[in-house]
């Protein structure tokens, strides 16, 4: 709808099921906008010079009048003239601290659309609560060199310190991407040079994987023990017995989870929030869904004769649905914590210094030293760089000796080792 855009106008317009816009006769660009509940709001349209439209707002009706939001509209078609995009440099003025900015824009549009997104707004709110009411722009690495000697002081892990700091510099990448500050302060940081050298690869010796097989199988036993005590008890006192466990071959889901993660790589939170329904046992191939991925992408794994054979048997054993969890916790949910039966486990096997995660390293280092290259190890991990993998190449020394054998030709002259050489 076009109209003259005055105060006639305005005191006539009324309310409408839907927002209403009417444009400007005079002034191309100039809208007032009426929305269903009453509120009605001056706009300026405009055309950049690659094209693209956009729009910015220049006040409530009730504040402004036709002849001043007119005036605006022109300053800003002036300024789009000159080749500066008003909403840019509406954004670039406002200075935002790290406490608005993550409470206005970066919580509702970016941490929203992640299924970490709570725990990352809690991380930045409570690691760097003293930089709240900093301006985004007065961040710098100065600022953040002292943050973190204060940290490392306090006893924090460096590698928390990293996670910290990637965080903020990810918020940072967004402020830059949004138009709110010119550059990240952050971009090229590096707290610690040397940490992705030196980030942990724990993986377990033969004799470690036989010692952790063995404690898992002795566990399974100590439970079909206590079962059969308790079995004992209920029938001399007339009560009904429990599930035999020495008739199934899992006595619950610890021996699978275990087994399962050394085939596969998968992390713990994948398995947790596994179900049936991304098992394919015809293809002996198990779906690991972007909703549970660290990085948001599906990734497939194909089945070995261990992790297939445990998980048809689990299934046998349970008899779950089809779409329910395949390790399911309290009133059909997911898993969510197994520390209560996993260190009892590595206690008894008399593994150290090895954490459930470390499964996942122990995973890629078998590939890796069974000669699978690289690329292959990333992909069954789900890594989105192949940085992350690169900390398993120093166990392939073969790869390298195989690359440089390669430059010798067929033809090659082959010296004669008895040859010996004289001086002259």
């Amino acid at each position: 709808m076009k109209a003259k855009i005055g105060n006639r106008l305005i005191a006539s317009l009324k309310p409408q099921e839907k927002p209403l816009e009417i444009c400007d006769t005079s002034i191309p660009g100039f809208i007032v906008r009426v929305q269903p509940s009453g509120i009605m709001t001056y706009i300026c349209s405009y055309r950049l010079r690659d094209g693209r439209r956009n729009r910015v707002s220049i006040g409530r009706a009730s504040v402004f009048t036709p002849a001043q939001a007119r005036d605006r509209v022109k300053e800003l078609l002036a300024d789009v003239t000159k080749g500066t995009d008003p909403v840019e440099a509406r954004k670039l003025a406002r200075s935002h601290t790290l406490k608005t900015f993550l409470k206005e824009e970066y919580e509702p549009k970016e941490l929203a659309n992640h299924k970490s997104g709570n725990a990352t707004l809690k991380r930045l709110q409570a690691c760097f609560a003293e930089f709240e009411n900093k301006k985004l722009s007065d961040l710098n690495t100065w600022i953040i060199d002292k943050w973190k000697s204060e940290r490392q002081k306090s006893g924090i892990k460096a590698a928390t310190i990293s996670r910290d700091i990637t965080a903020l510099k990810a918020l940072l990448y967004k402020a830059v991407q949004w138009k709110f500050i010119a550059t990240n302060p952050l971009a090229k940081y590096s707290p610690f040079k040397n940490a992705d050298k030196n980030r942990r690869v724990r993986y377990l010796s033969p004799d470690e994987e036989s010692a952790l097989r063995k404690s898992l199988d002795d566990r399974q036993e100590q439970q079909r023990k206590e079962r059969d005590s308790a079995n004992q008890w209920r029938k001399e006192r007339g009560y009904a017995e429990l599930i035999d466990l020495r008739a199934l071959p899992l006595t619950d889901h610890l021996k699978p989870l275990v087994l399962l993660a050394l085939n596969t790589g998968c992390r713990r939170g994948e398995l947790f929030k596994l179900r049936w329904e991304k098992v394919d046992f015809s293809r002996s191939i198990l779906t690991v869904d972007w909703s549970t991925t660290k990085n948001e992408e599906t990734r497939h794994i194909p089945l070995n004769a261990e992790a297939l054979e445990v998980l048809q048997t689990w299934h046998k054993q349970r008899d779950y649905p089809k779409d329910g969890y395949v390790f399911p916790g309290k009133d059909g949910c997911a898993l969510n914590n197994i520390k209560k039966s996993w260190a009892p486990v590595i206690n008894a096997s008399g593994i150290s210094d090895f954490r459930f995660h470390d499964i996942r390293h122990h995973f890629a280092s078998r590939l890796v030293m069974a000669g699978v290259d690289l690329n292959t190890v990333r992909e069954l991990l789900g890594h989105g760089d192949i940085k992350m993998t690169l900390r398993y190449a120093h166990l392939a020394p073969h790869a390298k000796a195989e690359a440089v054998a390669r430059l010798i030709p067929p033809s090659a002259i082959h010296f004669d080792q008895s040859m010996e050489l004289t001086k002259s």
